[in-house]
Formats: C-alpha cells, structure tokens, sequence
C-alpha cells in the first residue's frame, strides 16, 4: 500500500456503537431549562420544542440508515496542505457530464446534496433527458464533519479555495464549475479567482453582497431589494450574535457544544427554524426532521465543534478578504431565495461576473434540503448555458 500524502483512499463511515450509546445517555441526562411563561421562538428554541426533538433523536432517529445512506455513495479521503479532506465523488453515467465542485456550509453538510444527487448525475432517469449531466465532487469543508479537526490554524477561504483547486487537480479535472452556499457562496468564488484556468462557472446561493457606499447604490431598488436590505439589517441586529461569539471567542462555545448533545441540538435548529422559508412556523415543515437530525448527528460524532467555530474566527480575522479586489472574471450564477437570502444584483455586479441571475419566490437559507428541485434546475440552467 502506498504512503504517498497524495494518495486518494477509499472512506466508509462506522460510528462505533459505543458513541451512539453515550449521545443517547448524554441525552438522557440533559438538565433542561424551564420556559418563560408566554414566550417562544423569539427568545431562542423553546425548551419545551428541544426537549421533544431531543426525545425522537434519542429513541427514533435511525443512524444507521442514514450511514447506509452515504455509504451507498462512493467516498474518499486525501490530505491537502497538511489536512485531512473527506468527499463523495459520484461519477456521472454520461462520460461527457461537466465535473461540478458542490459546497455545503454551516450547520449543513455533504447530507444536504443527497436529494440532487440522482438528478444531476443522472437527469435522463430523473425525468430531464435534455438536461446537462454532472460529475459530483461533494467534500466536507476542512475542519468540518468527516474530515475531522483542524489539525493547525489559517484555514482562511483563500486556502481553502487552494485546497479544493488542488483537489480537482488531483482527480483529474482540468475544466470543471462549482456551486455554494453560506460559507460556500464565499469560498466557491475565491475559487473562481485562484483557480479561473479551470473553473468554468460559479452558480452560488446565498450570496452576501454590500453597498459601498455611494448615493447610486440605493436609487431605484425594487421592493423586493429594500425588503433583503432590511433583512439583513435585521439579522446583524438580532441574528449575528452567534457568528459574533465564533468569530472572536470559537473555543468557548465549542466547548458547550461538545460536552452537551442538547446544546448542539439547540445551537443548530435554531437556525433551521430562523433562515428557512418564513411560510413554515416550525423547521421541520421546511427541512426534514430526520434530514435535520443527520446534520446535527455529524457535527456531534465527529466531535468538530472547534474547528467548526473556528472558521468564523478566521474570516473575522482575515484582513484580505475586506480590502479592494479585482472584479471575478468566471462566469458566475447566483440563485435568490425568499428567505434567508439578501442578494441584490447591482451589488453583486461590482465584484463578479453576473452572468445569471434568478429569484424564486419560496424557498430559504438550505435550498439543497428545502426546494431540492429549484436548487437543481437552476444550477442545470446556468452551466447549460456555458457549454
């Protein structure tokens, strides 16, 4: 066998059954707190909501269904840049298919892609013969999952980026797209400008864009662009504080989130509940439970809680990534959803190559898990009208 730190290894995922013993008795042993009398979501997640979800994870949640799941899927190992990186590699049946780059963010995972998987790589099966077919790399983000801790500090977007060019490289693709959201919506355009030799397009949901400053920038927005601009000042001024405590303190809330199932279950729906499509009251009337629930168990049994945190300490901190840059020159798509996104166009065109631009009218923060086909058929328009 060889050694070479190049090498692609073969991965399957077997949780020891000694660490879903201990989540179901740490769960078990959960001190709750009580609830403010008329209270609800506004404060947080309520106890009496979490203590249920808590209950179906212990006693219901099969994971070893959802291990099946991904199993059936190839999945391989590399190091890169020191770091170890899990993906599922799913070769198209059509040899001619464009290879496609996809990247998850926080709290999600490669578990949001599995829904898309089947119609991107094999759209004549899934009812779009005239659809383009994709060549699926879908890697753990570094520190994140099932590519285990961060074994230093620095990995920045920028090196990321590196990481992912470099391991498109090593598979063999010279021409491939890429697609993201969240923290995939900034680092798969960085990967547009590091790599643009090889990256044909950037289709990306979950766009952060700014104004800069000037008068023009806020003469003739539609409505639909005020109501994202007031999004967005609502959640810096009441939904940003969990990014404001990773992003100058990671090591203290990873050590809440690690020690407590409950925390993490807590720290997490938060978040499916606040960012997905506002027509739902409840996130599992979004975002499956059981599809929630495989996030949550990720982050838990492979104990990345502080290098999950960790990400945002470095965006926080690197200095590169808020100063002046060239405008992107990839082609690059950008899909809005109704919620949880704030994309306006004349932002984003300051700094990428807008060729592609769509709004949908449902849908929210994780459309890979709540609108799976708009996700789809969107990314099938864009890269088809690249080729």
């Amino acid at each position: 066998m060889s050694n070479n730190a190049n090498d692609i290894r073969p991965f399957r995922i077997e949780i020891p059954q000694a660490d879903l013993d201990d989540l179901r008795d740490r769960l078990a042993r959960t001190r709750w707190i009580d609830q403010a009398p008329g209270t609800g979501w506004e404060r947080g997640v309520p106890s009496s909501y979490l203590r249920d979800l808590a209950g179906y994870w212990a006693e219901k949640f099969d994971w070893r269904a959802l291990e099946a799941e991904l199993n059936a899927h190839p999945q391989f190992t590399t190091t890169i840049d020191g770091q170890n990186i899990h993906f599922l590699h799913v070769r198209s049946v059509e040899e001619d298919a464009t290879p496609l780059l996809l990247l998850h963010g926080w709290p999600s995972s490669v578990v949001d892609f599995l829904d898309m998987i089947g119609p991107l790589t094999d759209p004549k099966t899934h009812g779009a013969p005239d659809a383009p077919a994709f060549h699926l790399v879908i890697p753990s983000l570094p520190g994140h999952a099932f590519s285990g801790s961060l074994t230093e500090t620095g990995w920045n977007d920028g090196r990321i980026a590196a990481a992912f060019a470099e391991l498109m490289a090593r598979l063999g693709y010279d021409r491939y797209g890429v697609q993201g959201g969240d923290h995939g919506s900034f680092i798969a355009p960085v990967l547009g400008r590091v790599d643009a030799e090889h990256v044909a397009g950037v289709h990306v949901n979950a766009l952060v864009t700014f104004p800069i400053g000037e008068p023009s920038d806020f003469a003739a927005l539609t409505e639909a662009e005020q109501a994202r601009l007031a999004a967005m000042k609502e959640f810096q001024d009441d939904g940003a504080a969990y990014m404001n405590l990773k992003g100058s303190r990671p090591d203290t809330i990873a050590q809440l989130l690690a020690d407590s199932p409950a925390g993490q279950l807590g720290w997490i729906v938060e978040k499916y509940q606040a960012w997905t499509d506002r027509a739902h009251e409840l996130p599992e009337q979004a975002v499956d439970r059981d599809r929630m629930l495989a996030n949550v168990s990720i982050y838990w049994l492979t104990d990345t809680a502080r290098s999950v945190a960790n990400m945002y300490y470095e965006r926080f901190h690197d200095f590169s990534m808020f100063a002046p840059a060239a405008k992107g020159t990839v082609p690059t798509g950008v899909a809005v959803f109704r919620d949880g996104d704030y994309a306006i166009r004349r932002f984003a065109e300051k700094t990428h190559n807008i060729t592609h631009w769509s709004e949908f009218f449902s849908g929210g923060h994780f459309p890979a898990l709540e609108v799976p086909e708009l996700l789809t058929g969107d990314i099938r328009e864009f890269f088809g009208s690249l080729s």
